[in-house]
């Protein structure tokens, strides 16, 4: 590469300098264009909201407009079809209303027959029951006094009988006494000689051992008194050799207290030493740990500086990609909001060919609020919101009658639900009766495993009677009984 004549004059100093100038030139001709770029792309970033904002604004503008339009003609179809059906609903009430009046005089015509018959029925009942009754009191008394005298009869007798056997019982004990007391005696005499034989056998048999056990005294005394003397003179040889050990032991004792001493104060030293080497050993430690640390915060600086300079360069470049992807996302997401107010309308027209002439007629219920509750809820709703929740509320506010008409839905599916669990509970119940019913009046082999009043077999039945009676003289004759149905089927 060749010098240019400028270069060549100068020596290594001015040659270095004149390249760390260049270099800076550059640097800051660099630094320069690269504040140029971020600030057009600034400008550029500002002029893209305040278009997006103005263009959101246009589109609200002609969304409200589109609404609006849709909306009156929607309102004008549903008020010529709200007229239509009111006038049909009117018609339909005058007819029903009528009909409803000549069923009601009908009603009242049969309720005064059937209440008519009703009252001789019950009375001709009356009449049944007192002559059932006065027959039962007839029985009832014939009854009490056949028992009143089976009762003094057998009182008698077990009277009778109970004084007889008191009698004989008085005999038995007295017999009894009388052998108690010669049995008694004869006990008490046998008893006393054999005490006597038993207390002399016993003195006798303790003068023997008390003149054999001082004689094995007297010998076991001198037995110990020989034994001691060949013990003592057996251990003498002994005795003198454990003094002389015993003496030995104390001095070794001394000495040994001597050396355990010395070994004391050589491990103290050694401690004391030890102690000094592992603290100069923390303070070099330290130290050491000091100065690393220093170095390691510096360079977590220096890393720190040089990571933020390149995230701020990295973020400027995801901003700009940011703003493009959110442009994008913008468009399309109004594409999707519009094609889903489409769909909506669409439904909208799909459920209003499904709707019933009371919800044509009356779409939202009417509000069960007191006037004054009305007049405070629209306070609150007049109020400025405090909170970030309401005043996110206040975004879906003309939801409310979408919310009521839901809200209705929802009470009705739960009332039918209610009325069809207490169909469900009487259909079983009827069955359950029916086949009660049904086992009556039919014979199989499941119903003649089971119990069954109406089965009766050689004038015995196979269920169990809560009170039997077998006994003659307890036997009712039964009265006859007329089934109330058939008096009132007959009298009709």
């Amino acid at each position: 590469m060749a010098r240019s004549p400028k270069m060549s004059q100068m020596n290594e100093e001015e040659r270095l300098l004149f390249m760390q100038q260049k270099l800076l030139a550059e640097e800051e001709e660099a630094k320069k264009k690269e504040d140029m770029l971020t600030q057009f792309l600034k400008d550029k970033l500002a002029k893209e909201e305040r278009n997006s904002a103005i263009n959101l604004n246009k589109l609200t503008l002609q969304w409200r407009t589109i609404l609006r339009e849709a909306k009156a003609k929607e309102l004008r179809k549903d008020m010529e079809i709200l007229s239509q059906t009111f006038e049909r609903v009117v018609d339909c009430k005058d007819n029903v209303i009528k009909s409803l009046a000549k069923d009601v005089q009908e009603a009242e015509e049969q309720y005064s027959y059937t209440l008519r018959s009703h009252l001789h029925n019950v009375d001709q009942l009356i009449h049944l029951q007192r002559q059932r009754l006065e027959h039962l009191k007839q029985e009832y008394d014939a009854e009490v006094e056949t028992l009143t005298e089976e009762f003094e009869s057998e009182r008698k007798v077990i009277i009778n009988q109970s004084i007889t056997e008191s009698n004989y019982l008085q005999n038995v004990l007295l017999a009894m006494e009388q052998n108690y007391t010669e049995n008694e005696f004869e006990a008490r005499q046998e008893f006393e000689s054999l005490k006597d034989d038993i207390k002399n056998k016993n003195l006798e048999e303790k003068h023997a051992l008390r003149i054999q056990l001082e004689g094995l005294v007297e010998d076991l005394w001198k037995q110990f008194q020989h034994a001691l003397k060949n013990y003592n003179d057996s251990t003498e040889d002994r005795k003198i050799a454990f003094e002389a050990l015993k003496l030995r032991d104390e001095k070794s004792a001394r000495e040994i207290d001597m050396q355990m001493k010395k070994l004391q104060k050589l491990q103290e030293s050694i401690a004391v030493l030890r102690i000094k080497i592992a603290q100069h050993a923390r303070e070099s430690e330290e130290q050491n740990r000091r100065l690393r640390e220093e170095k390691e915060i510096i360079h977590k600086h220096f890393q720190k500086l040089k990571g933020q300079m390149n995230q701020a360069r990295a973020n400027e470049r995801n901003r700009l990609a940011m703003l493009t992807l959110q442009s994008n996302a913008a468009i399309k997401e109004m594409k999707r909001i519009v094609a889903k107010g489409d769909q909506i309308l669409r439904l909208t027209e799909m459920c209003r060919k499904l709707e019933t002439e009371e919800e044509k007629v009356l779409p939202f219920y009417v509000s069960s609020l007191s006037p004054e509750e009305e007049e405070e809820v629209q306070q609150i709703s007049m109020e400025k919101p405090s909170e970030q929740l309401a005043e996110l509320m206040e975004l879906y506010v003309s939801l409310d009658e979408f919310w009521k008409r839901y809200n209705k839905l929802q009470l009705d599916r739960c009332t039918l639900d209610r009325e069809k669990a207490i169909l469900t509970q009487d259909n079983q119940k009827l069955r359950f009766l029916l086949k009660q019913y049904l086992d009556g009046i039919s014979v199989n082999d499941e119903v003649m495993s089971q119990l069954n009043p109406l089965l009766i077999l050689n004038n015995k039945s196979n269920i169990q009677m809560h009170v039997p009676v077998t006994e003659s003289r307890v036997k009712r004759a039964r009265p006859p009984v007329v089934e109330a149905a058939h008096v009132v089927q007959h009298c009709l």
